[in-house]
């Protein structure tokens, strides 16, 4: 799965944040649906690789998922979003498995109640964030 999320990576678009992230779900059927990140100047247009990999697999009639793998390009592991995170509840049962992992080969393997205990936050950003 890495080699294919290193492909997908590529086709990230982070012009504002520079911080890529790619993204599969595997659908308890056995099947795979993919998404990146897509940045918007609106940053409200933005969308995570998480919602567009899971909105893929919505679109073609899935609704049971086993695994998500995402990687970040990031030094450290990035965890997903408030907003991935009310996707997840909306779509995934409490036995999916979320495996997480960067470009440098670390990686972490997590249930629904880790991953839900985990934050992303400014800290992680590559730019600097101005209040």
């Amino acid at each position: 799965m890495r080699d294919k999320l290193l492909e997908l990576i590529k086709n990230s678009y982070a012009p504002y944040s520079g911080v890529h992230f790619a993204c599969i779900v595997e659908s308890k059927n056995g099947n795979f649906y993919e998404g990146v990140n897509i940045e918007n100047a609106s940053f409200g247009g933005t969308i995570c690789a998480e919602r567009n990999a899971i909105n893929s697999a919505v679109s073609h009639g899935e609704r049971e998922f086993s695994s998500l793998y995402l990687m970040t390009d990031g030094d450290k592991l990035f965890y997903p979003c408030n907003l991935c995170k009310q996707t997840f509840l909306e779509f995934f049962d409490k036995d999916i498995l979320f495996n997480i992992m960067n470009t440098k080969g670390d990686m972490e393997v997590l249930t629904f109640n880790e991953i839900m205990n985990k934050n992303f936050s400014k800290e992680q950003m590559k730019w600097e964030v101005v209040l």
